[in-house]
This record gives C-alpha cells, sequence and structure tokens, in this order.
C-alpha cells in the first residue's frame, strides 16, 4: 500500500491512510504494550516478545523504502505512530525512534546499496535494532569536539574511545559511531562507521539507571582498537559531522511526537479521572479549577500537535524543516512536562502513586527536554535558522 500522503492547502484532517496507522499504532499500545507497562518501569528491562512484536507490524522500519524491506510510509505517518505508543510507553516509541529516525533513515540516505542490502534490511524488519552513537562525556551538545578516534590504516580504520548515553545500547546489533579521523580539520575530519556488536575490542559498560523511560536500555560504549573494516565507512571520507546534523535534524521529529504523545496519554488519563472522581456529591470536572487545567493542556497538545504535523509535512515535501522541527521539538518537550505535571495534580494523591500511571509519564516526560539536544540547543538552532 502506498503510505505517502497527500497535503494540500490548510487542511489538517488526518487522510484515511494516516488513520489506519493511528488505529493500528493505537490497537499495539492499548492492547499489548499497556498490560505489563507498570512492571517493565520496575524492572527497567523491554520485553523481546514485543520488541519482535513491533518488527512484525512494521514500526520499526515505517520510513524505509519497500525496496529493502520496509514500509514506504511518510513522515506524518510515523509520527503518528510514535504518539500513540508514547501515550502508553515512552521506551517503546523511544527504541522505535531511534531505530527509525537516526539509524534507518541514516543508513537509507546516505549509505551505499551493500551498506543497505546488508545492515538496512534487517533493521527496517526488526530483526536487528540499531544505536546512534553520538554523545560523549566531554562531546554532548558540542558534537564537533569527538575524542572517539578512527585511525585510517589502509583498508581499516581502528576505532578507539568512549561512548555514553547510548540509547539501545545493548539491545542493538548494529551501531553508528561518529569518531574523528583527522583532528586538524575539526567537524570536517569526522567519520560515521558502521559497528558490529561482537567486533573485538567493542565492549558494552554499565546500564544507567535513568529517572524516566526506563525500561529503554542507556548504557555507555567502550571501544578499544576495534578493527572497523573501510567498507562500513558511510559516505565520503570526512562526512561523519554533516551526517550527524542531518540526522539528528530529522530526530527531532520523532522525540517531538513522543514529547507530545506522554502530553496526551496524560491528559487522556486526567480527563477520565475528572470524570469519574467526585468531590462534594460531583465528579472533579464540574469544578471550575479542573476545567481549565484540563482546557489549556488540550489547548497547549493541539499546538504541539500541529507543529509535529507542520515540521514532518515539510520533510515529506522535500522542504526545509530544520527550524520546525525545533520548534516542535522545544514547544513539545515543554508541554509534555507542564502537561503531566499538571495531570499528576489532577489526580491528587492517586497521582503519586504507580497504578495510575501519571507519575510515569511525568518521569518519562522530562527526558524529551534534554535528548536530541536540551532546550537551549533548540533555540539556538531555530535563532540560526531565522537568520537564513
Amino acid at each position: 500500500m502506498d503510505m505517502t500522503a497527500e497535503w494540500t492547502g490548510m487542511d489538517f484532517n488526518l487522510s484515511e491512510e494516516h488513520k489506519a496507522v493511528q488505529e493500528a499504532a493505537r490497537d499495539f499500545a492499548q492492547n499489548e504494550l499497556l498490560p505489563g507497562v507498570i512492571e517493565r518501569d520496575d524492572v527497567q528491562k523491554f520485553d523481546p516478545t514485543l520488541l519482535r512484536r513491533m518488527g512484525d507490524l512494521g514500526f520499526m522500519g515505517m520510513m524505509v523504502s519497500p525496496e529493502y524491506g520496509g514500509g514506504g510510509m511518510d513522515t506524518v505517518s510515523y509520527a503518528i505512530a510514535i504518539e500513540e505508543l508514547s501515550k502508553v510507553d515512552a521506551s517503546a516509541s523511544v527504541i522505535m525512534s531511534v531505530n527509525n529516525s537516526l539509524v534507518c533513515w541514516g543508513l537509507e540516505k546516505y549509505g551505499n546499496e551493500d551498506q543497505k542490502q546488508k545492515y538496512l534490511t534487517r533493521l527496517a524488519a526488526g530483526e536487528v535494532v540499531g544505536a546512534f552513537c553520538l554523545s560523549e562525556p566531554e562531546a554532548g551538545s558540542d558534537a564537533t569536539s569527538q575524542h572517539t578516534t578512527a585511525e585510517d590504516k589502509g583498508d581499516y580504520y581502528l576505532l578507539n574511545g568512549t561512548k555514553n548515553w547510548i540509547t539501545n545500547g545493548n539491545t542493538a546489533s548494529i551501531y553508528l559511531v561518529m569518531a574523528q579521523t583527522y583532528p586538524e580539520k575539526r567537524h570536517k575530519g569526522i567519520n560515521c562507521l558502521i559497528v558490529e556488536k561482537g567486533m573485538e575490542g567493542f565492549s558494552v559498560g554499565k546500564k544507567e539507571d535513568k529517572m524516566g523511560i526506563r525500561a529503554s536500555d542507556t548504557h555507555s560504549l567502550m571501544f578499544t582498537d576495534v578493527k572497523v573494516p573501510k567498507e562500513n565507512r558511510i559516505g565520503e571520507d570526512g562526512m561523519g559531522f554533516k551526517f550527524a546534523m542531518s540526522t539528528l535534524n530529522g530526530g527531532r521529529i520523532g522525540i517531538a511526537a513522543q514529547a507530545l504523545g506522554i502530553a496526551a496519554g496524560a491528559y487522556e488519563l486526567a480527563l477520565a479521572y475528572s470524570l469519574q472522581r467526585k468531590t462534594f456529591a460531583k465528579p472533579i470536572f464540574e469544578h471550575q479549577a479542573i476545567q481549565f487545567k484540563l482546557a489549556e493542556m488540550a489547548t497547549r497538545i493541539e499546538a504541539a500537535r500541529l507543529l509535529v504535523y507542520k515540521a514532518a509535512r515539510l520533510k515529506d515535501e522535500g522542504k526545509e524543516f530544520v527550524k520546525e522541527a525545533a520548534m516542535a521539538k522545544l514547544y513539545a518537550s515543554d508541554v509534555a512536562m507542564w502537561v503531566t505535571t499538571e495531570a499528576v495534580q489532577v489526580h491528587g494523591g492517586y497521582g503519586y502513586v504507580k497504578e495510575y500511571h501519571v507519575e510515569r509519564l511525568m518521569r518519562d516526560a522530562k527526558i524529551t527536554q534534554i535528548y536530541e539536544g536540551t532546550s537551549e540547543i533548540q533555540k539556538i538552532v531555530i535563532a540560526r535558522e531565522l537568520l537564513k
């Protein structure tokens, strides 16, 4: 089925194809993700069975061309699916987001045919999971300062260094690693290398004990004299920084959609609770103070959704979307934090306990203000785009 959407004029309605994606994602989230979400958060582990289901349902390679085993869908469809999964389990959606936005998209756009056949087809089918390795202890927001090195040894690179805050750090089998080959060239000397789990000298560090998205595994990675074949370099020599920045621009749409979903999920729970919970002989929804909270939640969420859809649509149309993606990520992440906090408030004491879910959504919301660049980084990106 051709899932490429036709957006015309100012029509904000979802197409039938988009509605089908939304229904499928919502059904999976509510019927399969929801039952064990609290336990997965407690034990900090994602169920491999659910991961395989996400692959079977096509969520792990939504935007990849059918030629390489993907769904061939547009970015709007992807954002819709991310939102629905995030309403229930942000750990599931970040696993999906990294695999789609940062790994599959980068490989399809910049990889050669051999790399696509060897790696992309398996990633798109969900047979294996990918990880995007840019952050380092001293090179987070300053991605130009890569201390991980890839020394050119002729027919291979000798990779040394450490990466941290890597989503899917241990779950992944395929890693896209940014490393400096020509320090004197700064950002123009960085390469992106495909590293496979099991390569000699590659080890996975401890798992981070996080506040939120706890079922998603986040690890540091260590590379000690890892021999990476030259054919595993993505793109031309020295284009790793361009690869990383281009990929992150699209990745912001996925994180914005995740933040949107977290906010929407918390709002839906707060609304349902307000209709059930009674004080002074009437549902608390009938109290004006609660109505005001819910009205502002709904308004901010709708504004965030329009920003996300606009950025996704521009990307699908092949137009500039960097500013819009940064705006969507900036605003949606702030909305997620605000809405989830208010949802806990609406629930009162019950909002502070796990079984009502909103406390977990509040913990999950915070990370959306941090990864793919903090709110301050998004403002820098937006300001630079405004100058253009």
